[in-house]
């Protein structure tokens, strides 16, 4: 009991004296307690302040860092506009589609999409029409004048010019074809692929020898090709530059399905393609061949893939037709032309690197005037190979 009495009167003693202690020299409240005589905590506030400083001056460090790196992020951006408004040939897609009528704006600008299809594909569509179309702007837009709705111009005016410059694929036109003169119903198959064409202005080769025979140089015969792999295995492919389509036409007898690339030179090739009951494609070689990659069973080429072609769109025609091959493919390629200097300084190479197998590969001098001009042709039969 006399201890409990004893804490109790200590108690009230350091209430009153903490309550009667004036305060104008008090800087804390804690201070209050640092001037009782058994209790000194002056060195917990010390400590407390120094944190308390220390706390304030990492509080501005970071306040300024992040208004430096604010700074740094804005520089960047400016800079990066600001090269980018200068450097040679570029602009803003908005730019690129100035000065062009508001069909061709229509088709080659930015289109919104429904929000349904947002979290799949974006929120905007963007039509297929590359930097080739954009940087030929005045045959852009003679090509998309017309009256919506009526006939359509004819397109082997401007649209052949634009493919050639490298505008591939074409903006779509809201108008129509023009209707054939002296139409004729096509006639059935197998003898509309070697009935005279109605139209007069196609010089009708069939060239009904070509492939049939195998000279053991250059001329490869279909039978020849299609013996390297298992019977029936090669069954649909593509055929670069086909002309007119005879060779679509040969594959089809031997039950072979050939896509036929043509461009309308000097006469309405894909329309005769098609009126031989073949398929036609209206493409050049500056586009991505519009087949699924290990698809094809064979791929040919006559003459079209040749010297003319810049050595980089070369190689690049070349990886291409290795992806649409599925493995263990047929490249044909017939009757390449080159100069002697090319052939195993440029090309042989270059199909090295592609990475295609040889199985045949025959070089002749051009009769005509090889030996004076060193121009020759090589042939090749090559393969896909099946990696393992």
């Amino acid at each position: 009991m006399l201890k409990i009495v004893f804490l109790i009167i200590v108690t009230n003693l350091i209430t009153l004296y903490i309550f009667t202690t004036p305060h104008s020299n008090l800087d804390h409240p804690l201070s209050r307690i640092s001037q009782l005589p058994f209790f000194d905590i002056k060195p917990l506030l010390l400590k407390l302040n120094a944190t308390q400083d220390q706390l304030q001056q990492s509080h501005s460090r970071i306040e300024n860092l992040q208004t430096q790196l604010n700074s740094a992020h804005h520089l960047l951006e400016s800079l990066i506009d600001h090269l980018n408004d200068n450097r040679p040939g570029v602009a803003s897609y908005a730019g690129l589609l100035d000065d062009l009528p508001d069909e061709a704006r229509l088709a080659a600008g930015p289109h919104m999409l429904p929000l349904g299809n947002t979290p799949r594909i974006g929120s905007e569509i963007y039509a297929s029409v590359g930097g080739g179309c954009l940087n030929h702007k005045q045959d852009l837009a003679k090509y998309m004048s017309y009256d919506v709705g009526w006939v359509c111009p004819s397109d082997d005016v401007f649209a052949q010019i634009l493919m050639l410059k490298g505008c591939e694929p074409l903006p779509r036109r809201k108008c129509h074809p023009p209707q054939p003169k002296n139409y004729a119903e096509p006639r059935p198959l197998p003898g509309s692929m070697w009935a005279t064409p109605h139209d007069t202005s196609i010089v009708w080769d069939p060239e009904k020898s070509r492939w049939q025979y195998d000279n053991g140089g250059l001329d490869f015969g279909m039978e020849q090709v299609l013996a390297t792999k298992a019977p029936g295995s090669v069954r649909i492919g593509l055929d670069i530059g086909g002309g007119s389509g005879t060779f679509a036409a040969r594959m089809r007898e031997r039950n072979v399905t050939i896509v036929t690339t043509s461009m309308n030179f000097d006469g309405p090739f894909n329309s005769f393609i098609a009126s031989r009951g073949l398929i036609p494609m209206h493409v050049s070689i500056s586009q991505r061949f519009p087949f699924f990659e290990n698809t094809l069973d064979i791929v040919h080429s006559m003459h079209v893939l040749s010297n003319w072609i810049p050595d980089p769109m070369l190689e690049f025609v070349l990886y291409d037709i290795y992806r649409v091959l599925r493995p263990g493919g047929l490249f044909w390629l017939d009757r390449f032309f080159c100069f002697g200097s090319q052939l195993n300084e440029t090309y042989v190479p270059m199909f090295d690197r592609v990475g295609f197998r040889r199985l045949r590969w025959n070089t002749g001098m051009k009769l005509d005037r090889g030996i004076q001009k060193n121009e020759w042709y090589f042939s090749a039969l090559l393969e896909k190979p099946i990696l393992t």
